[in-house]
Protein backbone atom coordinates (compact mmCIF):
# COMPACT_ATOMS: atom_id res chain seq x y z
CA UNK A 1 0.00 0.00 0.00
CA UNK A 2 1.08 3.78 -0.49
CA UNK A 3 2.34 6.03 2.45
CA UNK A 4 -0.06 8.59 3.24
CA UNK A 5 1.57 11.49 3.41
CA UNK A 6 0.21 14.34 5.12
CA UNK A 7 1.48 18.25 3.51
CA UNK A 8 1.09 20.37 6.52
CA UNK A 9 0.79 23.92 5.94
CA UNK A 10 -0.61 27.02 6.66
CA UNK A 11 0.24 28.28 10.03
CA UNK A 12 -0.24 31.56 12.12
CA UNK A 13 1.65 33.72 10.69
CA UNK A 14 1.49 36.39 7.86
CA UNK A 15 3.02 33.96 5.60
CA UNK A 16 -0.02 31.10 5.57
CA UNK A 17 -1.07 32.00 2.04
CA UNK A 18 2.57 31.85 0.70
CA UNK A 19 2.69 28.39 2.92
CA UNK A 20 -0.47 27.03 0.97
CA UNK A 21 1.43 27.84 -2.14
CA UNK A 22 4.21 25.60 -1.31
CA UNK A 23 1.85 22.94 -1.01
CA UNK A 24 0.93 23.43 -4.01
CA UNK A 25 4.07 23.05 -5.35
CA UNK A 26 5.15 20.15 -3.06
CA UNK A 27 1.59 18.27 -4.15
CA UNK A 28 2.82 18.98 -8.22
CA UNK A 29 6.31 17.42 -7.05
CA UNK A 30 5.83 14.47 -5.15
CA UNK A 31 6.18 10.85 -6.12
CA UNK A 32 2.39 9.97 -6.59
CA UNK A 33 3.05 6.25 -7.74
CA UNK A 34 4.36 5.93 -3.99
CA UNK A 35 2.34 8.24 -1.85
CA UNK A 36 -0.98 8.81 -1.96
CA UNK A 37 -0.68 12.74 -0.54
CA UNK A 38 -3.52 15.19 1.48
CA UNK A 39 -2.87 18.68 1.80
CA UNK A 40 -3.71 19.74 5.55
CA UNK A 41 -4.06 23.17 6.81
CA UNK A 42 -3.48 24.71 9.59
CA UNK A 43 -5.14 27.86 11.48
CA UNK A 44 -4.85 28.52 14.63
CA UNK A 45 -7.21 25.70 16.25
CA UNK A 46 -8.75 24.76 12.66
CA UNK A 47 -6.76 21.76 11.05
CA UNK A 48 -8.57 20.66 7.91
CA UNK A 49 -7.48 18.11 5.22
CA UNK A 50 -8.43 19.12 1.55
CA UNK A 51 -9.96 15.45 1.10
CA UNK A 52 -11.34 15.69 -2.73
CA UNK A 53 -14.11 18.91 -2.75
CA UNK A 54 -14.20 18.44 1.44
CA UNK A 55 -12.06 19.93 3.93
CA UNK A 56 -12.55 17.64 6.93
CA UNK A 57 -11.74 17.95 10.47
CA UNK A 58 -8.23 16.69 11.53
CA UNK A 59 -8.16 14.61 15.41
CA UNK A 60 -5.72 16.48 17.28
CA UNK A 61 -5.31 13.33 19.76
CA UNK A 62 -3.94 11.42 16.52
CA UNK A 63 -3.56 13.62 13.85
CA UNK A 64 -6.84 11.35 11.72
CA UNK A 65 -9.63 12.06 10.01
CA UNK A 66 -12.99 10.29 9.42
CA UNK A 67 -14.81 9.86 6.01
CA UNK A 68 -17.82 7.66 5.22
CA UNK A 69 -15.81 4.78 5.11
CA UNK A 70 -13.97 5.31 8.23
CA UNK A 71 -11.48 6.79 10.28
CA UNK A 72 -7.80 7.17 8.36
CA UNK A 73 -4.27 7.83 9.40
CA UNK A 74 -1.25 9.66 8.17
CA UNK A 75 2.33 8.05 7.91
CA UNK A 76 4.28 10.97 7.75
CA UNK A 77 4.12 14.50 8.06
CA UNK A 78 5.87 16.78 4.98
CA UNK A 79 5.89 20.30 7.20
CA UNK A 80 5.85 23.75 4.52
CA UNK A 81 4.97 25.78 6.93
CA UNK A 82 6.73 29.34 7.18
CA UNK A 83 6.35 30.68 10.55
CA UNK A 84 4.95 29.44 13.69
CA UNK A 85 3.76 26.46 14.57
CA UNK A 86 5.65 24.81 12.12
CA UNK A 87 8.91 26.37 11.65
CA UNK A 88 9.79 26.66 15.24
CA UNK A 89 9.48 23.43 16.91
CA UNK A 90 5.92 23.21 18.12
CA UNK A 91 4.49 21.27 15.67
CA UNK A 92 7.58 19.14 15.39
CA UNK A 93 6.91 18.47 19.78
CA UNK A 94 3.16 17.21 18.76
CA UNK A 95 4.30 14.92 16.26
CA UNK A 96 6.69 13.50 18.18
CA UNK A 97 4.53 12.88 21.44
CA UNK A 98 1.74 11.01 18.53
CA UNK A 99 4.49 9.34 17.25
CA UNK A 100 4.75 10.58 13.68
CA UNK A 101 7.30 11.14 11.70
CA UNK A 102 8.25 14.58 9.77
CA UNK A 103 10.31 16.43 6.91
CA UNK A 104 11.96 19.15 9.03
CA UNK A 105 14.45 18.87 11.53
CA UNK A 106 13.88 18.39 15.42
CA UNK A 107 12.48 20.98 18.18
CA UNK A 108 15.73 22.17 19.09
CA UNK A 109 16.96 22.38 15.97
CA UNK A 110 13.92 23.82 14.61
CA UNK A 111 13.38 26.29 18.02
CA UNK A 112 17.51 27.82 17.26
CA UNK A 113 16.93 28.43 13.72
CA UNK A 114 13.85 30.32 13.80
CA UNK A 115 15.05 32.75 16.75
CA UNK A 116 17.58 34.92 14.84
CA UNK A 117 19.35 36.26 18.01
CA UNK A 118 19.76 33.31 19.56
CA UNK A 119 20.99 31.24 16.45
CA UNK A 120 23.64 34.23 15.63
CA UNK A 121 25.14 33.92 19.02
CA UNK A 122 25.07 29.81 19.24
CA UNK A 123 27.28 30.22 15.95
CA UNK A 124 29.33 32.77 17.29
CA UNK A 125 30.58 29.97 19.27
CA UNK A 126 32.55 28.74 16.22
CA UNK A 127 35.19 31.01 14.95
CA UNK A 128 35.23 30.15 11.23
CA UNK A 129 31.31 32.04 10.97
CA UNK A 130 30.90 35.04 10.46
CA UNK A 131 27.79 37.32 11.42
CA UNK A 132 27.10 40.55 11.49
CA UNK A 133 26.66 42.60 14.83
CA UNK A 134 23.35 42.93 16.43
CA UNK A 135 20.93 43.88 19.30
CA UNK A 136 17.56 42.15 20.76
CA UNK A 137 14.56 44.10 21.82
CA UNK A 138 12.03 42.74 23.39
CA UNK A 139 8.25 44.07 23.89
CA UNK A 140 7.31 45.62 27.50
CA UNK A 141 11.00 45.48 28.19
CA UNK A 142 13.57 48.80 28.32
CA UNK A 143 15.46 49.31 25.28
CA UNK A 144 18.62 50.74 24.24
CA UNK A 145 18.07 54.79 23.20
CA UNK A 146 18.02 54.73 19.61
CA UNK A 147 21.07 56.85 19.90
CA UNK A 148 22.74 54.23 21.16
CA UNK A 149 21.76 51.97 18.94
CA UNK A 150 22.74 53.75 15.91
CA UNK A 151 26.19 54.66 17.13
CA UNK A 152 26.66 51.01 17.37
CA UNK A 153 25.47 49.08 14.03
CA UNK A 154 25.06 52.48 12.07
CA UNK A 155 23.12 53.50 9.54
CA UNK A 156 21.59 52.08 7.58
CA UNK A 157 20.95 49.18 9.59
CA UNK A 158 18.18 46.23 9.17
CA UNK A 159 14.95 45.59 12.03
CA UNK A 160 13.24 42.14 11.82
CA UNK A 161 11.42 40.44 13.55
CA UNK A 162 13.55 38.05 15.78
CA UNK A 163 11.21 34.92 15.46
CA UNK A 164 9.54 35.13 12.05
CA UNK A 165 9.94 34.68 8.27
CA UNK A 166 12.11 37.19 6.11
CA UNK A 167 9.14 38.54 4.19
CA UNK A 168 6.86 40.28 6.55
CA UNK A 169 8.13 43.83 9.36
CA UNK A 170 11.27 43.97 8.08
CA UNK A 171 12.65 47.34 7.29
CA UNK A 172 16.23 49.13 6.11
CA UNK A 173 16.29 51.80 8.39
CA UNK A 174 17.93 54.89 6.97
CA UNK A 175 17.40 57.82 9.48
CA UNK A 176 17.47 58.22 13.42
CA UNK A 177 13.88 59.13 13.20
CA UNK A 178 12.59 55.99 11.03
CA UNK A 179 14.37 53.53 13.74
CA UNK A 180 11.01 53.54 16.58
CA UNK A 181 8.60 52.74 13.87
CA UNK A 182 10.59 49.86 12.09
CA UNK A 183 10.67 48.45 15.70
CA UNK A 184 6.84 48.93 16.11
CA UNK A 185 6.65 47.27 12.98
CA UNK A 186 8.64 44.76 13.18
CA UNK A 187 6.41 44.09 16.82
CA UNK A 188 3.81 43.23 14.97
CA UNK A 189 5.12 39.95 13.94
CA UNK A 190 7.39 38.93 17.06
CA UNK A 191 7.27 40.08 20.54
CA UNK A 192 11.61 40.28 19.79
CA UNK A 193 13.00 42.34 17.57
CA UNK A 194 16.76 42.38 16.34
CA UNK A 195 18.52 45.18 14.79
CA UNK A 196 21.51 43.92 12.70
CA UNK A 197 23.94 45.73 10.84
CA UNK A 198 24.30 46.74 7.08
CA UNK A 199 25.95 43.93 5.69
CA UNK A 200 27.02 44.82 2.45
CA UNK A 201 28.29 42.83 -1.00
CA UNK A 202 26.38 39.71 -2.95
CA UNK A 203 23.94 38.16 -1.49
CA UNK A 204 23.86 34.08 -2.56
CA UNK A 205 21.87 31.08 -1.17
CA UNK A 206 22.90 27.57 -0.94
CA UNK A 207 20.35 25.06 -0.12
CA UNK A 208 20.94 21.29 1.41
CA UNK A 209 19.65 17.82 2.30
CA UNK A 210 21.21 14.97 3.77
CA UNK A 211 20.51 12.23 0.99
CA UNK A 212 20.78 8.73 3.58
CA UNK A 213 24.72 8.61 2.97
CA UNK A 214 25.93 11.96 2.85
CA UNK A 215 24.91 15.70 2.76
CA UNK A 216 24.74 17.29 -0.61
CA UNK A 217 24.24 21.13 -1.68
CA UNK A 218 22.27 22.40 -4.77
CA UNK A 219 24.28 24.72 -6.66
CA UNK A 220 23.80 28.41 -5.14
CA UNK A 221 21.60 31.04 -6.40
CA UNK A 222 22.88 34.62 -6.92
CA UNK A 223 19.97 37.29 -5.85
CA UNK A 224 19.62 40.58 -7.44
CA UNK A 225 17.06 42.54 -6.92
CA UNK A 226 15.93 46.06 -8.14
CA UNK A 227 14.55 46.63 -4.20
CA UNK A 228 15.94 47.79 -1.13
CA UNK A 229 16.26 44.37 0.02
CA UNK A 230 15.00 41.24 -0.72
CA UNK A 231 11.80 40.97 0.91
CA UNK A 232 8.24 39.99 -0.21
CA UNK A 233 7.52 42.09 -3.41
CA UNK A 234 10.73 40.95 -4.54
CA UNK A 235 10.33 37.10 -3.69
CA UNK A 236 6.85 37.15 -5.21
CA UNK A 237 6.05 39.50 -7.06
CA UNK A 238 8.91 39.51 -9.26
CA UNK A 239 11.46 42.51 -8.76
CA UNK A 240 14.36 40.02 -8.48
CA UNK A 241 16.64 38.29 -11.03
CA UNK A 242 17.73 34.31 -9.35
CA UNK A 243 20.75 33.41 -11.11
CA UNK A 244 21.44 29.81 -11.05
CA UNK A 245 24.62 29.04 -10.43
CA UNK A 246 25.20 31.94 -9.50
CA UNK A 247 28.12 34.26 -10.83
CA UNK A 248 30.90 33.81 -8.04
CA UNK A 249 34.41 32.51 -8.63
CA UNK A 250 34.51 28.46 -8.43
CA UNK A 251 36.80 28.70 -5.11
CA UNK A 252 34.09 31.14 -3.64
CA UNK A 253 31.07 28.63 -4.38
CA UNK A 254 32.83 25.86 -2.87
CA UNK A 255 33.66 27.40 -0.08
CA UNK A 256 30.02 28.50 0.44
CA UNK A 257 28.99 24.79 -0.31
CA UNK A 258 31.26 23.77 2.34
CA UNK A 259 30.36 26.01 4.62
CA UNK A 260 26.42 25.28 4.09
CA UNK A 261 27.82 20.88 4.71
CA UNK A 262 29.42 22.33 8.18
CA UNK A 263 26.46 24.19 9.31
CA UNK A 264 23.73 21.36 8.52
CA UNK A 265 25.76 18.79 10.14
CA UNK A 266 26.98 20.91 13.38
CA UNK A 267 23.09 21.66 13.68
CA UNK A 268 22.11 18.15 12.81
CA UNK A 269 19.43 18.94 10.26
CA UNK A 270 17.03 16.59 8.73
CA UNK A 271 15.49 17.45 5.43
CA UNK A 272 15.88 20.37 3.58
CA UNK A 273 17.38 23.74 4.65
CA UNK A 274 18.70 26.58 2.66
CA UNK A 275 21.21 29.26 4.17
CA UNK A 276 21.72 32.96 3.02
CA UNK A 277 24.74 34.47 2.66
CA UNK A 278 26.62 37.65 1.92
CA UNK A 279 29.54 38.00 0.32
CA UNK A 280 31.79 40.54 1.07
CA UNK A 281 35.35 41.58 -0.48
CA UNK A 282 37.97 40.49 -3.30
CA UNK A 283 36.17 38.49 -5.62
CA UNK A 284 37.30 34.83 -5.28
CA UNK A 285 38.70 35.40 -1.60
CA UNK A 286 34.82 37.02 0.14
CA UNK A 287 34.44 37.01 3.37
CA UNK A 288 31.22 34.24 3.94
CA UNK A 289 28.79 36.35 5.96
CA UNK A 290 25.94 33.90 7.37
CA UNK A 291 22.70 35.94 6.68
CA UNK A 292 19.88 33.44 7.84
CA UNK A 293 19.08 30.15 7.73
CA UNK A 294 15.66 28.76 6.71
CA UNK A 295 14.35 25.00 7.55
CA UNK A 296 11.44 25.00 5.71
CA UNK A 297 11.99 26.63 2.48
CA UNK A 298 9.63 27.95 -0.42
CA UNK A 299 8.65 25.24 -2.44
CA UNK A 300 6.85 26.67 -5.06
CA UNK A 301 8.07 25.66 -8.89
CA UNK A 302 9.54 29.15 -8.84
CA UNK A 303 11.47 28.96 -5.57
CA UNK A 304 14.90 28.91 -4.73
CA UNK A 305 14.91 24.95 -3.68
CA UNK A 306 13.13 23.59 -6.98
CA UNK A 307 15.56 25.83 -9.23
CA UNK A 308 18.87 24.28 -7.50
CA UNK A 309 17.90 21.05 -7.50
CA UNK A 310 16.75 21.45 -11.65
CA UNK A 311 20.40 23.02 -11.84
CA UNK A 312 21.67 20.16 -9.74
CA UNK A 313 20.37 17.95 -13.00
CA UNK A 314 18.57 16.09 -10.19
CA UNK A 315 14.55 15.06 -10.10
CA UNK A 316 12.94 16.66 -7.21
CA UNK A 317 10.48 13.98 -6.33
CA UNK A 318 13.19 11.76 -5.90
CA UNK A 319 14.61 14.29 -3.42
CA UNK A 320 11.26 14.49 -1.23
CA UNK A 321 11.06 10.17 -1.60
CA UNK A 322 15.20 10.41 -0.18
CA UNK A 323 13.55 12.75 2.82
CA UNK A 324 10.44 10.58 3.56
CA UNK A 325 12.04 7.11 3.33
CA UNK A 326 14.83 8.35 5.16
CA UNK A 327 12.52 8.46 8.27
CA UNK A 328 11.39 4.80 8.36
Amino acid sequence: MKRRIAIVAGGDSSEHDVSMRSADGLMSFMDHEKYDCLVVDMAGDKWTVHYGSERLPIDKNDFSFTTADGKHNFDFAYITIHGTPGENGILQGYFDLIGLPYSTSDVLVESLTFNKFALNNFLRAYSQFHLSDSILVRRGMARPADEAIIERLGLPCFVKPNAGGSSFGITKVKTLEDLAPAIDKAMNESDEVMIEKLMVGTEVTCGCYHNGTEIITFPITEVVTTQEFFDYDAKYNGKVDEITPARIADETAARVSNLTKEIYAILNCYGIIRIDYILSGERGNEEINILEINTTPGMTVTSFIPQQVRAAGLDIKDVLSQIIEGRF
